[in-house]
């Protein structure tokens, strides 16, 4: 019998969508459509940068019964297959900024690539704990400024993710630690490193400033799929599913919807891997827990027990439902995209990509699940935006998936 999904209405947000608390209001205030804009404008200066493809999918939206499905492909993110990029460059470009003195804003990039910067701010080695997509952004990003990088990766990470890394100039290694053990040891590194900086988007007491610098390079992304929609005729989504790990991202997309929408912001769903659903524990709890165990899922990029406290005020402000999505709920999402049908382009999606898409799918053809599609309000006038997040950043594993029927969906109930 396969396992359910779980979910759970926000009654934090339901009853405080007018009045933010101060800890969600110093979160917010992050992610201002002014502070979102000066992030956005950094990453235009990128020479790679260009917008990734958000995709309209009509012949999928009208079969589940929707108006519109739209879905932000990640896997074109500056070649590197995935978002994490856009939250690990700002990170070590605000730090160089810091170091320097001077306002990111007025930095070219130019500038920050030069060797004039490099001697005025040393070396500096950035350290990082990743199953591979935030590790990699890391790299490419120090060895674009001329900095060296050290990443950690959980044990049973993927060996082709660790060889991306390892091409973008970083001392990568795969440990025999869960990752949020690995977090703790790269901490303790960069710690006995003079020069060493953690870059990692989950926080810890006298450590905030960082990860909510990387929400804000998130939350290019947000940025960019609003103006998509307004340019496809859309004013605002009606629904956004967001995936989360420790959940910086899922915050900085909440948070940028927030802040532009105010009340008419999208009813959020936050969607977590079943095996590390802290987020989901929290708001059953009322406050920030953790999940903890040896447990294993396909979704690697969520496979975080412990959340981001900078997000988490944001999400438990904002966001309305959070969800457990079991793991093939993603293999599902994953079919979906890669064969969509006639007409709609495919959008190919690793494992911690899909799963928005095939929770939407489940809710909408599923009767077993009607209670959480109605209290969603999710119909034939939904305007829906999920984001995946990247492409097959582990191949083998990808056709596996979607080829050979690794991780099987089940039959439809």
């Amino acid at each position: 019998m396969r396992e359910r999904i779980k979910w759970a209405a926000n009654e934090q947000a339901a009853a405080r969508r007018e009045v933010s608390s101060q800890a969600a209001a110093a979160s917010l205030s992050l992610l201002t459509t002014e502070q979102v804009a000066r992030v956005s404008t950094f990453h235009a200066s990128i020479p790679e940068y260009e917008p990734t493809p958000l995709v309209r999918l009509d012949g999928l939206a009208a079969q589940l019964g929707l108006k519109s499905l739209y879905v932000k492909d990640e896997s074109y993110r500056f070649g590197l297959n995935a978002f994490k990029v856009l939250g690990g460059s700002y990170a070590v470009a605000r730090h160089i900024a810091e170091r320097l003195g001077r306002d990111i804003a007025e930095l070219p990039y130019a500038e920050l690539v030069s060797p004039a910067t490099r001697a005025a701010v040393g070396q500096i080695t950035f350290y990082s704990a990743t199953d591979g997509n935030h590790g990699r952004g890391v790299a490419w990003a120090a060895n674009r400024l001329g900095q060296k990088s050290v990443i950690c990766m959980p044990v049973g990470s993927s060996q082709i993710r660790l060889e991306n890394i390892r091409s973008e100039g970083a001392t990568a290694t795969i440990t025999d630690m869960n990752y949020d053990e690995a977090v703790l040891y790269v901490k303790e590194l960069a710690e006995n490193d003079p020069n060493g900086v953690v870059v990692q988007d989950t926080d810890w007491p006298g450590y905030t400033q960082i990860p909510g610098w990387i929400m804000q390079g998130y939350a290019t992304l947000a940025a960019e799929a609003d103006m998509q929609l307004h340019a496809d005729g859309v004013s605002c989504p009606t629904h956004v599913f967001v995936q989360a790990g420790v959940g910086a991202f899922a915050g900085a997309v909440q948070g940028y919807f927030a802040n532009a929408y105010g009340e008419d912001c999208p009813i959020t769903t936050v969607v977590e891997a079943a095996a590390y659903d802290c987020l989901f524990r929290s708001v059953l709890a009322g406050e920030l827990v953790a999940a903890s165990g040896e447990w294993d899922t396909i979704m690697a990029g969520l496979a975080c027990g412990e959340g981001c406290g900078v997000s988490w005020e944001v999400l438990h402000e904002k966001a309305r439902f959070f969800t457990s999505a079991p793991d093939w709920v993603s293999a599902r999402g994953m079919r979906m995209l890669a064969a969509p049908p006639a007409g709609d382009a495919p959008v190919k999606s690793g494992e911690s990509g899909a799963v928005g898409v095939g929770l939407v799918a489940t809710l909408m053809l599923e009767d077993e699940y009607h209670k959480l599609r109605e209290a969603m309000g999710l119909g034939a006038d939904s305007v829906v935006l999920c984001v995946s997040t990247e492409g097959d950043t582990d191949p083998q594993r990808y056709r596996d998936i979607v080829w050979d029927g690794y991780c099987p969906s089940g039959n439809w109930d």
